[in-house]
């Protein structure tokens, strides 16, 4: 789609803008790609079928900016207004009215041209839950904080409604969390095979075997130096998360010397939720969850994300449905506090009834924690280098799979307690977490939501230092070789660590 940026009486610097307008014109048009055309505005636009125009008006009492929209089925004129005096704010503020303006009058026009309007309104972004979790704790009831997404940004009452119920928990959540404490992440970048859908930094183990003894040699060493340094400023870690990848690739064996490492070098006294992915169910030995047990995990994922073999054989995992029940016949004689369970809607090959049967079967296996997720078209996943079109379910049936979703689920007593959205996701959709009470992921909410400082280790472990509204990110080289051949550089940022808390 051209993306047009009209001259006008107002100077906005254009540029500063072609992020927001991307972001509508994906959720309104996936698969677009924007072009920005050099020179002046064409002065005939008669025969443009996908253009958009940006135009800003500043007037004395009022403000109008337009997004004039060409697709092939005609044209539309949005139009958003606020007052001009709003223009003469600190240039942060103007920024945020233009943008919001901006996204609102593309909106307009494109609902307008579909017939029908997103599921998410003109909210785009990864975390919808940010607004009603500002509404309400700044004294907002649960009811104002959803009439305002519906109002001000078009969410439809069922969206708007979970992503208040959301940010409920984050408020609690919030409000659970002390001074001097963290929370931890471990990578393990290692998984039996890649999943078609998969674009996270993992390494098929069957051809990678070599890596992981040296991988979880160089992971001790930080394991090390981030306990040190966490000790020295007085930091408690509130929750520990190992994901991945698939944590439980490593041997029983690995398993216990990486946990023993951390029990022996972190400051975990105060930990109070101990997370191990388990993930795929062809990694999962008793030997292995007895390990698990052994070093206190309370809370343990198993994830078959379709129970429809013919999905799994289409999505590159070598397991079977039956796989899935063997490995959580194991799990639940081991007596973990909580068990966690996803799925994806909209995987290749699978139907709103194939979906449907996965989530019954999972309901009757009653895990006290569900994760719906959508599928997203990630770049460097195998299913954007290849052909898919005609193996994915359309948006309307998956939008069929979460409503239905959400429907069974509250009935079975899951409350909804975490929920984000991802580019180029089905539908403009959104993956949820569902819990019985008592049985949220508070690492979940807290890294999703950026509660508190996110400590993370391991190869594409984003460490996020957070403190009174400051965020600062530190990324470790996504690779294991890279990881392993920069270790100086990832040990010393971990040092960077007192030098944020000490400012």
């Amino acid at each position: 789609m051209k993306l047009y940026f009209a001259t006008s009486n107002f100077p906005w610097q254009p540029e500063r803008y072609h992020y927001a307008a991307e972001q509508m014109m994906l959720t309104l048009f996936p698969g677009e790609k924007p072009e920005y055309p050099e020179g002046p505005l064409p002065q005939d636009m008669a025969g443009e079928r996908n253009a958009a125009v940006f135009t800003i008006h500043r007037g004395k009492k009022w403000t109008n900016l337009s997004v004039l929209v060409f697709r092939p089925r005609g044209y539309y004129n949005g139009v958003n207004r606020f007052p001009s005096e709003e223009l003469d704010r600190p240039p942060e503020q103007v920024y945020h009215t233009v943008q919001h303006a901006l996204k609102l009058a593309f909106y307009k026009a494109g609902a307008a041209l579909l017939g029908k309007e997103p599921p998410w309104g003109a909210l785009t972004g990864v975390r919808p839950v940010k607004l009603p979790t500002w509404a309400l704790l700044a004294g907002a009831s649960p009811k104002q904080a959803q009439r305002e997404l519906e109002k001000d940004y078009h969410v439809s009452p069922d969206r708007a409604k979970l992503a208040v119920d959301c940010a409920r928990a984050s408020v609690e959540a919030q409000r659970s969390l002390k001074e001097g404490e963290v929370s931890l992440y471990i990578g393990i970048p290692f998984c039996p095979t890649r999943c078609a859908y998969c674009s996270f930094v993992s390494a098929d183990v069957g051809r990678t075997l070599k890596l992981v003894e040296p991988y979880l040699e160089g992971l001790l060493r930080e394991v090390e130096e981030t306990g040190r340094t966490l000790k020295e400023l007085g930091l408690t870690i509130r929750t520990f998360y190992m994901g991945g990848g698939t944590p439980t690739t490593l041997s029983a064996e690995q398993l216990d010397r990486l946990l023993t490492a951390c029990e022996e070098a972190l400051p975990l006294a105060g930990c109070k939720e101990y997370t191990v992915e388990a993930g795929r169910p062809d990694t999962i030995t008793r030997e292995k969850l007895q390990t698990l047990a052994r070093h206190g995990i309370g809370r343990i994922s198993v994830n078959p994300q379709t129970l429809e073999d013919h999905v799994l054989e289409a999505i590159g995992r070598k397991h079977s449905a039956e796989d899935f029940r063997r490995a959580c016949g194991l799990v639940f004689d081991m007596d973990f506090d909580c068990v966690n369970m996803d799925l994806i809607a909209g995987l290749p090959q699978d139907t709103f009834e194939g979906f449907g049967r996965s989530l019954e079967e999972l309901l009757v296996l009653a895990p006290n924690n569900i994760t719906i997720h959508t599928l997203a078209l990630k770049k460097g996943s195998r299913l954007m280098e290849r052909e898919h079109a005609g193996t994915l379910p359309s948006g309307e049936e998956v939008v069929k799979m979460l409503d239905y979703s959400r429907e069974r689920l509250t009935t079975e007593g899951y409350i909804p307690y975490y929920l984000y959205r991802q580019k180029y996701m089905s539908g403009s959709l959104e993956n949820v977490g569902w819990a019985k009470d008592t049985f949220e992921s508070l690492y979940n909410i807290i890294m999703m939501e950026e509660l508190h400082t996110v400590v993370s280790l391991g190869a594409g472990g984003v460490t996020k230092l957070i403190r009174g509204g400051t965020i600062l990110r530190r990324t470790n080289p996504k690779y294991p070789q890279d990881y392993l051949s920069g270790m100086d550089k990832v040990l010393g940022q971990k040092a960077e660590i007192k030098t944020f808390y000490d400012q």
